[in-house]
């Protein structure tokens, strides 16, 4: 069979019309395999075959989803001859007695398409070294952080399928996308031309070699940024020590930024131990010319990272794989390890700030809430301008009373503030502050409002800021 993919611009721009036309996409899939099943886990094939009818869609989510053989013209009448044909030319399906069979994956994410590798549960923890994964849980992530507004020029560094690429071009002049992997930059060609998408290139390379010397309105990463001692797979692996990679990435993520640019990354820190967790990236942040904003995702104890990137391995292996990581994370000094993400906004003048804020994995879309939260603190620099500003409320915020008992009553003394969509960040506060939130109307001055409630002014100055700077509120 011709190695896959062949890049054959008909063959691909066809099979991603005829994938539109049966209605494939995120909507339609979930419609039939449920919100709970999808995208569907490789082990979990059994139970979505048996969600889906005698559909067009269900058979094309059989083939090309599930990646289980469809004969040959039951195929044809659900995604038509010229789709069928389309799969074997591009070399990612073939004919095994009778039925077409695919060797690579296409997920629907909304209303575009993403092929990557993929391969039955056996294989699992044996992929070659140039695997190239789908749209993952960090993928997600990374999309939801990333800002969505028109520009000239974008870099996604590291693409791997290229998810986040594609995502670019819906609001980009011209997309770069770099890799290592010329088998993952390939994948990202298709994927360009499933999409019907003209403005992606793609270059070979390791992270921003490809681009030196040059600018962008907006940078994605979701780096090879995992603490490992292994060299065994190209997307996940970097073979720079510890967090050097991600140090890397930062710094280079700012250097080719343009003024007024963005850069959304994925990577992970360091530390001795969990009080000096951040110690790093702060470390990172305070030696560029951007402002930045440092969110902790996931932290862990070094047996905790181990055992969970080596989950897919089972009995003596697995056990072998946790002891040669712990024992790399011993000689490292390694006491904590944390995966999250660094947004950078650069933007002349001084000074810089740096914010973190703990996020969860199940964030909503934030795209504008970053903007919103840097546009803040660069208002924010003028601080004697906060009580003379009208604020309004941007996201849906949730206030959580604490009751304390006091002399044989009970009152309210502290609150905290949730936001409802976002980073779904929480803030801790008085009770007394967080009675400012109902009383923001966006056209009445701050200082007004406080004064009008009798709420102590540094309360309700501290709650203000803090969330204009997580993007919750806006300025008039």
């Amino acid at each position: 069979m011709a190695a896959y993919p062949n890049l054959d611009h008909d063959a691909a721009t066809a099979l991603g019309d005829a994938l539109r036309r049966v209605g494939f996409n995120e909507d339609g899939v979930t419609d039939l395999l449920g919100d709970d099943g999808f995208p569907p886990d490789r082990d979990e094939t059994d139970i979505a075959l048996r969600a889906l009818d005698d559909s067009r869609l269900s058979t094309v989510i059989r083939a090309v989803l599930l990646q289980v053989p469809v004969e040959e013209g039951e195929l044809a009448r659900a995604l038509g001859r010229e789709g069928v044909q389309a799969l074997q030319t591009i070399s990612i399906a073939e004919l095994r007695e009778g039925a077409i069979a695919l060797r690579a994956r296409i997920l629907p994410v909304g209303d575009l398409y993403m092929a990557s590798d993929d391969f039955p549960p056996a294989a699992i923890g044996k992929e070659p070294p140039d695997y190239v994964a789908a749209f993952t849980p960090t993928s997600q992530i990374l999309d939801a952080l990333t800002p969505r507004r028109r520009v000239k020029r974008a870099l996604d560094v590291g693409t791997g399928s290229g998810v986040h690429a594609l995502f670019a071009a819906r609001h980009a002049d011209h997309v770069i996308a770099t890799d290592l992997n010329e088998h993952a930059l390939a994948i990202v060609q298709l994927n360009a031309l499933l999409n019907r998408f003209g403005n992606i290139e793609t270059r070979h390379g390791s992270l921003f070699e490809p681009v030196a010397g040059e600018r962008f309105d907006l940078i994605t990463c979701n780096a090879p940024y995992v603490v490992s001692p292994e060299r065994r797979w190209l997307y996940r692996d970097s073979g720079f020590e510890a967090d050097e990679v991600s140090e890397q990435v930062v710094a280079a993520a700012a250097a080719h930024l343009e003024e007024d640019g963005f850069a959304t990354m994925l990577v992970s820190w360091v530390a001795d131990d969990e009080d000096s967790a951040d110690d790093h990236p702060l470390d990172w942040t305070d030696r560029i010319d951007c402002d930045a904003w440092i969110l902790p995702i996931w932290e862990s104890d070094p047996l905790a990272h181990a055992a969970t990137w080596n989950d897919h391995l089972e009995g003596e292996q697995k056990a072998a794989a946790i002891d040669e990581w712990t024992a790399y994370l011993g000689r490292l000094g390694v006491g904590w390890v944390t995966e999250g993400a660094v947004i950078l906004h650069r933007r002349s003048g001084a000074p810089h700030t740096t914010r973190i804020d703990q996020i969860d994995e199940d964030i909503g879309n934030a795209s504008e809430q970053v903007e919103r939260a840097f546009a803040a603190r660069a208002r924010l620099a003028d601080h004697d301008g906060l009580l003379d500003a009208a604020l309004a409320i941007a996201l849906p915020l949730r206030v959580e009373r604490a009751l304390e008992p006091a002399n044989g009553r009970t009152r309210v003394t502290e609150a905290s503030v949730d936001l409802d969509d976002g980073t779904l960040s929480s803030v801790e506060t008085t009770a007394r502050a967080a009675d400012l939130l109902d009383a923001l109307d966006g056209r009445t001055p701050l200082r007004e409002t406080i004064d009008r409630l009798g709420i102590p002014r540094d309360e309700a100055v501290e709650l203000a800021q803090d969330l204009l700077e997580l993007g919750a509120l806006r300025f008039s």
